[in-house]
């Protein structure tokens, strides 16, 4: 038998790390030709800078000085002329104060004044009651005045100065916000004060832009870019220097515009003059010097650069070379993926340590061995070996295959096989590269979770809730459990349906998701329903007549897309139920407003009984008259006006009854207070007049209006009412005491606003052991009671989202009566109906 050729090793010892202090060393040697001259550069360019940077410092300082004595001169004349002006005004004002100037003078020196000074555009004369004397206005403005309205003063920023110059008595200047397009003025107020008292003022008005133009000298404004500001640092009058672009963009100290800004007096910080100083001179950055010294140190750093390189590259591609050995082993030794090289025929010529660490064989044991390789179990040899002649035959699957491996010890592992070819640096194949990974654990996890998976579907399929899943902006149906399909089928429609029915589940932020990232950052959210409702809703299906409570929710689904969840439970048994519920609530207040009007037949007998007496009094009188021929038509009349006011109150009794007790159903609307407390009042004071028991009762004006039922408020009303003029009767009050207050307020409780009904009798009160009671159902503390009054009251009452209470009245430790109270909220709660999480839809 021939023998087989020697292995293969690759790689065998590499050179061992050079310490770290040679390299050091090295490192030394090789950069300090360069730092040296490097750093001489560096510190020449730093001292070239730093002095073109002192150089441009001392001129912008010795630039602001001027600025600021030029700026600080122009003030000083603005200030002057103002001053001057001033002056020539409050003589006039004394003369006219000593009745020197009549109105015609007046405005013979005001069109002097006018032309002599063309920053005066108007002076005004305005008596005490405001009213135009007289006015000049220059003819380079309009004549009429925006502050005037007719001869009178109008409100607003001048009426405003005026009325602050009467109050102090002395000049007052003021500086109106213009609007866009006119041209700003200065206001001055002087007051006519003639011994003392205020008799009207002086209103000069100064164009801003003539005061700037007049005020200051023609070399300051040829030699700076003079401006007015107002109060804002808004330009009035003047212009400013523009930004300046190219360098000063990239140079800050470049873009910097020396300027100065003072207050002018007697105006104070509303007018403020501002100097900016043309650029005169270049910048460091703009001086040729500098750019020389730079192009000769980049120059030189150049060189010095292309120097280093130059020695660097020989260095390098050693280093690059023991880096590189170092690297490969390095790599090997740290990977956790078995590799393997077979040569053309088959042998093993290299093996990686994670590979003999997951086998358990050494690399000696490996190298050139041929097949059956040792780590191939017994029973997998046949197929190995025909696996083994597709890979040397180049049919090797590029998603590679799983084997079990043996190791040493004789225990076995499932692995993945990778096979690529092995090709040199001359481009030719020398064998075949295998990597090897252990994947017993992910077998073992991917068995779980598939019995995971099947337990979890059962649990769905079993549950009496229908499940389904789809992405959004598609009709593929990802999931659905066993009762989904029952109902819908296998398609989306169902689905789809109950998310457009049901809307969008609401999503309440707290504050750990507030340091959350969106979830849904960068999805398609196309597909989201826009209708935002509660946590669930209540559909009605007609197909399947059936009541469904619809949940949804959004997810991440296992490829990434996003998904909606919805689910869907059958209520309908807990929706009939709710509705008897509701008929019984119905039908228990309809017996409450009839057993109350039964308890009230005899103080409606007695209401009735005096309008019909007065009728019948009224005809027998018409009639006996009639028959004597003693009446006249005019009498006949007003017997005949009596009588219908008297049978329109017996049918205004009968309408408020029949109203209160008929039957209707449950209707909610906008009702106004007044109108139902005039009802309660109406129908309250049948019962309280045949019990001898005085109503009072309070309405607060502008009382918003409520959402509510308006009858069963009144019935609520009503049942209060009553069983307060009852206390009261029970405890045998003198007539001065047999009192029941009505009060009807707006407050804010829990930081809401709220409409407080408040029913305070004058009674015995409640004992403690009643208090604690009195809600229940069909518990009464009168011997005829059905104890369904109060449970009604409090029913009605959380029916409006409302909150009923009761206490007693004390005075001096005794108790002198109870009140009853309850709230009803003003806002959007009240929209929220019961059933408002409800909707009946067709299917």
């Amino acid at each position: 038998m021939q023998s087989a050729p020697p292995p293969v090793a690759i790689d065998r010892a590499p050179p061992g790390p050079v310490p770290w202090w040679r390299r050091l060393r090295h490192l030394w040697h090789d950069h300090l030709s360069l730092v040296a001259p490097l750093a001489a550069v560096l510190l020449f360019l730093a001292a070239i800078i730093s002095a073109f940077w002192y150089l441009r410092l001392e001129e912008l300082r010795r630039e602001q000085e001027a600025v600021k004595r030029d700026v600080e001169y122009s003030q000083q004349r603005v200030r002057l002329r103002l001053l001057e002006r001033q002056e020539q005004m409050m003589r006039l004002a004394r003369d006219i104060a000593n009745r020197e100037v009549n109105p015609q003078q007046f405005r013979l020196r005001a069109a002097s004044m006018v032309v002599q000074h063309p920053e005066v555009v108007a002076i005004s004369w305005v008596d005490e009651r405001q009213r135009l004397i007289g006015i000049e206005v220059s003819p380079s403005v309009g004549a009429t005045r925006d502050w005037l309205e007719g001869e009178l003063m109008k409100p607003g920023e001048v009426q405003a100065g005026y009325e602050l110059a009467r109050d102090l008595l002395q000049p007052v200047y003021s500086q109106p916000n213009m609007a866009s397009g006119v041209e700003p003025v200065l206001q001055l107020h002087v007051p006519i004060t003639p011994g003392g008292k205020f008799a009207g003022g002086l209103f000069v008005e100064y164009s801003v832009d003539a005061l700037m133009r007049y005020g200051v000298p023609a070399d300051m404004l040829a030699k700076y870019a003079i401006a007015l500001l107002d109060s804002k640092g808004q330009l009035l009058a003047g212009h400013s220097i523009p930004d300046r672009h190219g360098l000063a963009e990239r140079f800050p100290w470049s873009g910097q515009v020396n300027e100065v800004e003072t207050p002018v007096a007697p105006v104070g910080n509303g007018l403020v003059l501002r100097a900016q100083a043309w650029r005169t001179s270049q910048d460091a950055v703009g001086g040729a010097w500098f750019w020389l010294v730079a192009v000769l140190a980049a120059m030189t750093t150049w060189m010095l650069l292309a120097n280093w390189r130059q020695s660097q590259r020989r260095q390098q591609a050693q280093d690059a070379l023991l880096a590189e050995t170092s690297f490969r082993r390095a790599m090997e030794n740290s990977m956790l993926t078995g590799m393997r090289a077979l040569d053309l025929e088959g042998r093993i010529i290299y093996v990686n340590p994670a590979f003999c660490r997951m086998t358990g064989w050494t690399e000696e044991d490996l190298l050139g061995e041929a097949a059956p390789f040792s780590y191939w179990p017994e029973q997998d040899r046949e197929v190995l070996q025909a696996r083994l002649v597709e890979e040397l035959g180049g049919g090797a699957d590029p998603a590679g295959f799983q084997m079990r491996v043996q190791r040493k010890n004789g225990s076995r592992f499932d692995a993945r096989m990778y096979v690529s070819p092995l090709i040199d640096a001359i481009g030719k194949q020398t064998g075949w590269m295998a990597s090897m990974t252990d994947i017993t654990e992910p077998n073992r996890v991917r068995r779980q979770l598939s019995a995971s998976y099947e337990r979890f579907t059962t649990v769905l399929e079993a549950l009496d809730a229908s499940v389904s899943v789809a992405p959004l902006g598609s009709e593929e149906l990802l999931f659905a459990n066993k009762l989904y399909r029952q109902w819908f089928g296998g398609t989306t429609v169902g689905h789809l349906s109950l998310v457009v029915r049901a809307g969008t589940p609401e999503t309440q932020a707290s504050d750990e998701s507030l340091d959350v990232v969106d979830a849904f950052a960068g999805l398609p959210l196309d597909g989201l329903a826009t209708t935002p409702v509660a946590d669930h809703a209540e559909v009605y299906i007609e197909r399947l007549d059936k009541w469904l409570e619809v949940r949804s929710r959004y997810l991440n689904w296992v490829d990434g897309r996003l998904a909606q969840m919805v689910i869907a439970t059958d209520i309908t048994a807990r929706h009939h139920a709710a509705e008897q519920a509701a008929a019984q609530a119905e039908r228990a207040q309809t017996a409450s407003r009839l057993i109350t009007m039964g308890e009230m037949a005899s103080s409606v007998a007695h209401e009735l009984n005096q309008p019909l007496t007065a009728i019948s009094n009224y005809c027998n009188g018409m009639i006996s008259r009639l028959r004597g021929g003693t009446i006249n038509p005019a009498d006949l009349l007003v017997a005949l006006d009596k009588t219908a006011r008297q049978a329109q109150r017996a049918g205004q009794v009968i309408q408020h009854i029949r109203n209160f007790v008929k039957r209707s159903e449950p209707r909610r609307q906008w009702a106004e207070i007044p109108p139902m407390i005039e009802q309660v009042v109406e129908l309250a004071e049948i019962e309280l007049r045949r019990r001898q028991v005085r109503l009072t009762y309070f309405v607060a004006p502008q009382l918003p209006a409520l959402f509510v039922d308006p009858i069963l408020i009144e019935q609520a009303l009503i049942n209060l009412i009553k069983n307060g003029a009852e206390s009261i009767d029970v405890a045998e009050r003198p007539v001065g005491n047999r009192v029941v207050d009505l009060r009807i307020t707006q407050r804010d409780i829990d930081g809401q606003p709220v409409l407080h009904f408040a029913v305070a009798d004058t009674g015995r009160g409640l004992p403690p052991e009643v208090l604690d009671r009195l809600y229940e159902a069909f518990f009464s503390t009168k011997h005829e009671g059905l104890g369904i009054g109060l449970n009604l009251c409090r029913s009605i009452v959380e029916a409006h989202q409302g909150r009923i209470t009761a206490e007693n009245l004390y005075n001096a430790g005794h108790i002198v009566g109870c009140r009853f109270s309850f709230w009803i909220p003003v806002g959007p709660e009240q929209d929220a109906a019961p059933s408002a999480h409800s909707s009946r839809m067709a299917a």
